[in-house]
């Protein structure tokens, strides 16, 4: 469910108090460890880490007007989510992630980068913080920048034959 809350604190404060309580752990863990150069913005009616304009210009392929996204936080109907941006096409991440997530014993429900969770101890808080601090603005642009490129349309060679 997308908010139009214009702020986090508002976003926050719109949510039902269980959902605000595990939402707002996630929060102070990923604060905690986030690397300098990344921001706490509303994006997509969601609490998001991006990274600004300011750094990276040309913002996200998807709407340039947008900086470009790292991590979000939402409620959703039925879970609440947290969206972990550099898993996403990053294969040795994405194992190291799974890995650690399986040491927990908790069971892991995701997407592509969607970390789905109904309460706050279905999350290993600590993998999350781990994860978050493992990426630096730098890092991720350039994980984002090569996942542009090898999605990039290839030039296909056509063999001419003489008649």
């Amino acid at each position: 469910m997308q908010s139009k809350a214009p702020t986090v604190a508002q976003y926050l404060r719109e949510l039902p108090p269980d959902r605000r309580a595990a939402l707002q752990a996630v929060r102070k863990v990923i604060r905690a460890n986030l690397n300098p150069g990344f921001v706490e913005l509303m994006q997509y009616g969601m609490i998001g880490y991006a990274v600004p304009h300011r750094i990276y210009p040309a913002g996200y392929h998807c709407d340039p007007k947008q900086p470009l996204p790292f991590a979000a936080l939402a409620s959703q109907k039925n879970y609440l989510s947290a969206y972990l941006m550099g898993l996403y096409e990053n294969t040795q991440l994405e194992d190291w992630f799974r890995s650690e997530w399986l040491k927990t014993g908790l069971k892991l429900d995701w997407g592509k980068c969607c970390v789905r969770f109904r309460k706050i101890e279905d999350l290993p808080l600590d993998l999350i913080g781990r994860f978050i601090r493992r990426i630096s603005v730098q890092e991720h642009i350039r994980q984002y920048e090569s996942s542009l490129a090898d999605r990039a349309p290839r030039k296909r060679s056509v063999n001419k034959q003489k008649a």
